[in-house]
């Protein structure tokens, strides 16, 4: 499967944006979904992560209760709705896919996604 990123831009702080992650060449409900956010110099941080049922659900310490991950099936999308956002959270965003069973829950490292998208820019301006 072949992911794009989309949906990053300007935003003030307090503002919202809803990132988009197209899935295409690949059988969608197969696949287990991530994003990730890096800051230049630092490590890939997890921000979320959608498990194969559509429902269960994991996020990051630092994004817990104000950012969201969803998906559409039918569009064969992942979506990372963003609220309250803040100077601390201007990263690039990253998407992963993971389609392997047998790992344990939640998928919040790195090694444990096969797929990645390019990335889209998040700034948010105090």
């Amino acid at each position: 499967v072949q992911l794009q990123a989309s949906g990053g831009g300007l935003v003030q702080a307090g503002g919202s944006l809803r990132l988009s992650c197209a899935a295409s060449g690949g059988i969608f409900g197969d696949y287990a979904w991530g994003w990730f956010r890096q800051v230049p110099g630092k490590e890939r941080e997890f921000a979320a992560a959608l498990a194969w049922d559509g429902a269960t659900t994991s996020y990051g310490g630092s994004v817990k209760g104000r950012f969201r991950i969803s998906k559409d099936s039918a569009k064969k999308a992942t979506y990372l709705q963003m609220n309250s956002l803040a100077p601390e959270d201007t990263a690039v965003y990253y998407c992963a896919g993971r389609r392997a069973h047998g790992s344990s829950w939640p998928f919040s490292e790195e090694y444990q996604y096969e797929t990645w998208g390019q990335g889209t820019q998040v700034t948010v301006s105090s």
